[in-house]
């Protein structure tokens, strides 16, 4: 009986946490830094990824195509996953460094100013800005987008977004 009860208190822990990690904007925004980040070769919890994101949610990066073109490309969560997969090798480490928010209802949007490392003590080596769209239901929330644009597309952050 002591056996059963322990082996089942890891999926206790780890509902508890993903619970925890909906629960406020703060907790949301802080789960998806962690999740993504970790050293190399580190299996990321892709499990506690997908809680964060209805199955419609969209994570659109902005990168420049060969011909220099500023382009889009949006992904799905599990397509998310699928692309991250490369990363893992060299280690990505991914943190906020300030937020603006603006709520309303059932809708906030919070300007999350970050910065990358491929070595937790590493240099940083890219920052931009997240925009991230969030759903606040009776009981969590919910990541509905992120859309972003990093320093290398050519874009300087402004100061405003740094504080």
């Amino acid at each position: 009986v002591w056996v059963c009860a322990l082996s089942a208190l890891p999926s206790f822990s780890q509902t508890d946490q993903y619970k925890q990690d909906v629960s406020s904007e703060d907790a949301i925004i802080a789960a998806l830094y962690d999740v993504i980040s970790g050293e190399p070769n580190t299996t990321r919890d892709w499990a506690r990824f997908r809680n964060l994101f209805l199955p419609e949610s969209r994570l659109i990066p902005t990168r420049k195509n060969d011909a220099g073109d500023l382009i889009l490309k949006t992904l799905t969560p599990e397509e998310y996953v699928t692309l991250f997969q490369s990363r893992v090798a060299t280690g990505f480490f991914e943190r906020e460094l300030s937020r603006k928010t603006e709520s309303y209802g059932t809708v906030v949007h919070l300007f999350s100013t970050y910065e990358t490392k491929e070595k937790k003590d590493g240099p940083v080596t890219n920052r931009g800005i997240n925009s991230i769209q969030l759903f606040k239901d009776k009981n969590r929330y919910y990541i509905v987008n992120i859309f972003w644009c990093a320093e290398s597309m050519g874009f300087s952050l402004p100061e405003k977004y740094l504080k």
